[in-house]
């Protein structure tokens, strides 16, 4: 135990060895130090009393009079008390309790216990202990001072004498307001005012400075009344405990606390950058700069830092003043630091420094860089650091800490405060970093999968808008497209693959690779999720790993996917669709009803076990299709089923044009910073009508074939296509006669007049002939071949009840 005055019957300092009886209690009323002089009178040694509550120690318990006489000492009144001698009788003493503190700053309470006011008789010993109290009060090192109930000077002890830089004469008779500066004696006097008038304690802080030439503290200021035998307050005892260290340290555990929780909030690096340089301003320095090496916004990856003359940009940047007057460029610009300058060096050594500007590394920078040398002049500049934001071992830039309003200079505590700030940021700045980087590059893996363009077809006009998710999650998967079909048909295509990053971007373009390549085979919507569905499940296994593997679906997560598949004829006006877990797509017909098809959604791509159920409906010339991912109609703020209320409201609005629908429900529907990809693809529907549509039904003999192409020729002289008439009868006779010879009846031959001439020839049979080189002696297998030279493209097209063989034909000068 270390007191403030060693309670030792050998000190110098006590004015009488042998007199007073001294006990150390702390806030909760333990005795905490016991005198010689106090084991005298009571009988106690120290180890018996230290330690104990002091009204248990004196007999609290036998009588209720000894508890209120000690607590009313610990308030701070002088009373008169019975208290327990250790064998068992009563010693009669007056008590007086004086603030103290002991040599660790801890609050404590200094007790005297003296015998009795003498009668008149005894006036020699009464002297002498009010010598001795008035020894203990001026010896007291704690800044404790009495004032009367006029507000004016009475007493101060020996550490407000010290603190105040007067002595006690010089202060007698003054009031609070001339003893201490403004505004710390307004404080002081208003409290002494209430506590006189309340004769309640009071305890509260102040900071600023108790004389002008003392630094700037934190003081932890009790006004205490003091009381007559009367009970009413005639005097007040104000003290004092310097609790600066005390406050800085907590100021600067807040300002850590704060960059963990407030820094690297975005994920953006100028706004990461910012955060840091606002949260320092006005806590730590006047003025904050924040540069970063270029390479991190031109997405290339920092490498260690160069030794030498450096460039950096601007990140961020804070002032206590307004406009920040001090700033020499601007957030974005490029600063140059000559080598050898504080700034180069701590880029190449990954090492804080701090400099007076009187330093000579200062003062050699400021002669190579006149434009901040003229600012370090003009603010008076005093102080300053030089912090690294250093991450993975990597140095990404240099934070700049000035003082110019704040007198005080920067310390090594402030130093060592700031280190761990700029490790702090760095790492929050090297996320952000990480995560820019690689949603640049998830976005631009993602741009280059979806569909750049949209391909040419007539069966519906389209308008398509995407919007990346802009969460910490990155990317998701979100794709669409837009597939031309045999027959003038076209497939709409929306899907969603579940997760986020690199991986699912990487999934959403192998799904609509698959997609595209199994409509090429054109297969019916719900055969085509099928195999698409056993594609994801094979790929799922072969690729299956504990990192991917969900414990809630026992399935690898990032190769789940929903998709909606609908085609759409021009010819029969009708539309096929299939889903699997995704949301149905919304029809609007030309009068302005929305509805949404009735599809039955199978399950999700890579689940697997269930079928996909086709669903079919007409679709009237000049209606809209919507197809869209969840990401549009489900957030935060309402679910899917709200979400496709709201959709259907704004779907039923008017609007000018396809574009105009897409900017508006994105604008309206969608937050300014989406959490999930959102995709959205609209079709306005076309119909071919019998101007450009012609079909025959042929009968199962060979003789047909010339008649095929004479209806063929008269047909294309009417449509005004006399010069695709040679390569269009040759078409046709040989898909015509291949159907009769090979093939079973009914034959039935179709003409499109589209963007080119679509030739069709159907039959029953399920065989689907294949292109071969015929051999020198065969009598057959040439006529596929021809068809393929002439026509510009041709396939077979599977029916439940048959098949067709079609061929499209080019037609001359844009004739469509």
């Amino acid at each position: 135990m270390r007191d403030a005055i060693p309670l030792d019957s050998d000190a110098d300092d006590l004015p009488d060895r042998a007199a007073p009886a001294l006990a150390v209690v702390d806030t909760q009323g333990v005795v905490a130090g016991w005198s010689p002089g106090a084991e005298r009178l009571f009988g106690y040694p120290p180890r018996a009393a230290i330690g104990r509550p002091l009204d248990r120690l004196f007999g609290a318990d036998a009588g209720t009079d000894t508890g209120a006489a000690i607590r009313a000492v610990l308030d701070g009144r002088e009373t008169t008390a019975l208290l327990r001698h250790r064998d068992g009788g009563r010693v009669e003493v007056r008590l007086r309790a004086y603030p103290w503190v002991d040599g660790e700053g801890r609050a404590r309470r200094l007790v005297v216990a003296t015998p009795p006011r003498p009668p008149p008789e005894a006036g020699r010993a009464t002297e002498a202990g009010r010598a001795t109290e008035d020894a203990v009060f001026a010896q007291c090192r704690l800044p404790v001072m009495v004032f009367d109930s006029a507000l004016r000077a009475v007493r101060a002890s020996a550490g407000a004498r010290r603190e105040l830089g007067r002595s006690e004469e010089e202060m007698a008779g003054l009031l609070v307001t001339d003893i201490l500066p403004s505004p710390i004696c307004r404080d002081v006097e208003d409290s002494m005012r209430r506590v006189l008038r309340t004769g309640e304690t009071e305890q509260f802080r102040v900071r600023g400075r108790v004389r002008p030439a003392a630094p700037e503290g934190v003081w932890s200021i009790t006004v205490s009344p003091l009381r007559d035998p009367g009970g009413r307050a005639r005097h007040l005892e104000v003290s004092a405990i310097d609790v600066t260290e005390q406050h800085l340290a907590r100021e600067r555990l807040t300002l850590l606390n704060d960059v963990s929780t407030r820094i690297g909030t975005t994920l953006d690096v100028m706004r990461t950058a910012q955060e840091m340089a606002d949260l320092v301003a006005g806590r730590l320095a006047d003025f904050v700069t924040v540069d970063l090496l270029d390479s991190l916004f031109r997405g290339i990856e920092p490498r260690p830092s160069p030794t030498g003359s450096v460039t950096l940009r601007r990140a961020a940047q804070q002032s206590v003043l307004s406009g920040l007057p001090e700033a020499l460029y601007r957030p974005g610009d490029l600063d140059d630091y000559p080598p050898s300058t504080p700034p180069a060096r701590c880029l190449a050594t990954g090492e804080a420094s701090l400099h007076r500007t009187i330093d000579p590394a200062i003062r050699a920078w400021a002669r190579v860089d006149a434009v901040r040398a003229r600012m370090l002049r003009t603010f008076g500049v005093h102080s300053v650091m030089v912090i690294p934001l250093r991450a993975r071992a990597v140095t990404l830039g240099v934070a700049l800490l000035f003082r110019h309003l704040r007198e005080e200079p920067f310390t090594e505590d402030d130093l060592m405060l700031a280190e761990e700030i700029g490790a702090r940021a760095a790492v929050a700045v090297d996320n952000a970093r990480r995560y820019t980087l690689e949603r640049e590059t998830a976005l631009g893996l993602q741009r280059s999968l979806l569909p750049r363009r949209i391909a040419t077809q007539e069966a519906a006009e389209v308008a398509h808008r995407y919007l990346p998710a802009r969460t910490r999650a990155g990317l998701g998967g979100d794709w669409y497209d837009v597939i031309p079909l045999s027959g003038a048909r076209v497939a709409l295509v929306v899907g969603d693959v579940v997760g986020h990053g690199l991986r699912a971007s990487a999934t959403m373009g192998r799904l609509r690779t698959a997609v595209r390549t199994l409509a090429d085979v054109d297969l019916p919507p719900g055969e085509l999720l099928t195999q698409l569905d056993d594609l994801v499940t094979h790929v799922a296994s072969a690729e299956e790993t504990p990192a991917t593997r969900s414990a809630d679906l026992d399935v690898p997560t990032d190769l789940i996917a929903t998709c909606l598949y609908v085609v759409h004829d021009p010819v029969s006006r009708r539309c096929t669709a299939a889903a699997a877990g995704h949301p149905p797509p919304a029809v609007v017909t030309p009068a302005g009803t929305v509805d949404f098809a009735g599809i039955r959604p199978g399950p999700p791509l890579g689940l697997g076990g269930l079928p996909f159920e086709t669903c079919e409906w007409d679709m009237p010339p000049g209606g809209l299709l919507a197809l869209f991912t969840d990401g549009l109609v489900q957030g935060t703020r309402h679910d899917l089923g709200s979400g496709l209320a709201r959709l259907r409201r704004y779907l039923e609005r008017p609007a000018d044009s396809l574009e105009a629908i897409c900017d508006d429900l994105f604008r309206t529907l969608l937050p300014t910073r989406p959490q999930d990809d959102a995709a959205l693809l609209l079709a306005r529907t076309r119909a071919f009508d019998g101007d450009h549509v012609a079909t025959w039904d042929l009968p199962p003999d060979p003789a047909a074939v010339a008649d095929a192409r004479a209806e063929v020729a008269a047909l294309l002289e009417a449509w005004h296509l006399e010069d695709t008439a040679f390569t269009a009868e040759l078409v046709v006779s040989e898909l015509v006669t291949n159907a009769i010879r090979y093939g079973q009846p009914p034959v039935q031959l179709r003409l499109i007049r589209g963007g080119t001439l679509i030739c069709e020839v159907y039959d029953s049979s399920g065989t689907a002939p294949h292109l071969r080189r015929a051999r020198t002696f065969d009598e057959g297998g040439r006529g596929l071949l021809l068809v393929a030279q002439f026509a510009r493209r041709w396939g077979t097209r599977h029916r439940v009840d048959g098949k067709t063989i079609w061929a499209e034909v080019e037609l001359p000068g844009g004739a469509a």
